[in-house]
């Protein structure tokens, strides 16, 4: 039966007057999120207390939840656990694979990454010694540098501004030709859009929850292990929960089995409460229908902005096949245009220096939306109603 997006548009609250493009950001609140964190609050903490991690199954959380998210982006059962923060699985992803290719040097990204995975990698060459290093190419550059110095292929299948998508499968048969080790972001990916992990042979992979997923703000991470790497990886953040006994207390570490050593902290609790209604709404949701939506939804977007704005320029790619489920245009006051946009009731956001970005998730964006945001997007730069003061001085958060 096709997915009906009417259906799960209800279960989500969406505040009157607004037309929510951001979700690529943070998710909105499923309605059934308030409700189970409560109770989670009430009947479980409340009444359980420290009990909660067995009567109420918090311990078991981080990897039955990670099974449900397998299925959204094509990986096995047991191969994805949930825990901590993206950068945090980043950093885990990027230890363990380098550890698997001994002696080379080097990873290999790409300039359109988030930059925060960037961090993270300088980060870790930093701590491992000066011989370690990141090299960063042009996205469009980056099957011609996979070479034999190359020990990590680190990217994000969509890039978080343009929203261009990578060809996973092509990049990680090259990097294992070359003998590299592939790491994929799924920031952007997860919830926007089919993946397949197992399929495309990817080695690592994280992501987030709390932009299409829905987990809200601060909401755990993801990571997953390919099956064929779990007994023999390395975790090298080898934190209390990744223990094969935790509660033996043993004095030196022992990684647990398969993804299990991939835990490192106390799970997030309340988080994860919240994530499980939202994944109570992906259940009904059919990946292949979800794209068809997500696709239709960005060309109508791209069709109305472009015939009615024409000072905006398109910076996302115009073949829907080579982009996730954004679009962004280009504006030397796009900070300011977007800031009157939500002024209006049309929430999407900006990133840095020039790009107004419209996150779109059939969950809970219709056709109406998308004509509601055109239309006030292009009175808009019609009456240059951005160029306000109110609306040029920045926010810490864009």
């Amino acid at each position: 039966m096709p997915t009906d997006f009417a259906a799960t548009r209800d279960q989500f609250h969406l505040p009157e007057g607004v037309i929510y493009l951001d979700g690529n950001s943070l998710g909105p609140l499923p309605h059934a999120a308030a409700a189970r964190v409560a109770a989670c609050v009430t009947d479980e903490w409340g009444q359980m207390l420290i009990r909660g991690w067995n009567a109420a199954g918090w311990m078991d959380q981080p990897t039955r939840l990670g099974n449900r998210i397998a299925r959204l982006i094509g990986a096995e059962p047991g191969s994805v656990v949930l825990g901590d923060t993206l950068s945090i699985k980043v950093y885990q992803a990027l230890a363990s694979a380098l550890d698997m290719a001994p002696t080379r040097r080097v990873i290999l990204s790409d300039t359109g990454n988030f930059p925060s995975d960037l961090y993270m990698a300088e980060g870790l060459c930093r701590t491992l010694g000066p011989d370690y290093r990141l090299v960063t190419v042009a996205p469009e550059e980056v099957a011609s540098a996979i070479t034999d110095e190359v020990a990590v292929l680190m990217l994000t299948e969509v890039d978080y501004r343009t929203g261009r998508k990578h060809d996973m499968a092509a990049l990680t048969a090259l990097a294992h030709e070359k003998g590299a080790i592939a790491v994929w972001d799924l920031a952007h990916s997860a919830g926007a859009l089919p993946v397949d992990l197992a399929g495309c042979d990817a080695d690592f992979a994280v992501g987030c929850t709390y932009k299409y997923l829905n987990s809200g703000p601060g909401g755990p991470a993801f990571i997953y292990v390919a099956p064929r790497h779990q007994d023999s990886t390395r975790p090298a953040l080898s934190g209390w929960l990744g223990h094969a006994a935790p509660f033996a207390f043993d004095l030196s570490y022992r990684p647990g089995a398969g993804i299990e050593r991939m835990r490192v902290g106390t799970p997030a609790i309340l988080q994860m409460a919240a994530l499980e209604a939202s994944l109570d709404i992906w259940d009904r949701v059919d990946m292949a229908d979800l794209r068809a939506r997500s696709i239709a939804l960005c060309e109508a977007f791209i069709a109305g902005v472009e015939a009615a704005c024409p000072d905006l320029t398109l910076a996302s790619p115009r073949d829907a096949a080579q982009r996730g489920s954004q679009v962004s245009f280009r504006h030397p006051e796009g900070y300011a245009i977007m800031q009157a946009l939500i002024s209006r009731g049309v929430i999407g956001d900006f990133r840095a220096p020039d790009i107004l970005r419209f996150g779109f998730t059939p969950l809970y964006t219709s056709d109406a939306d998308v004509h509601g945001a055109v239309a006030i997007l292009a009175e808009i730069m019609a009456m240059s109603s951005w160029d306000r003061p109110e609306f040029k001085t920045r926010a810490k958060v864009t």
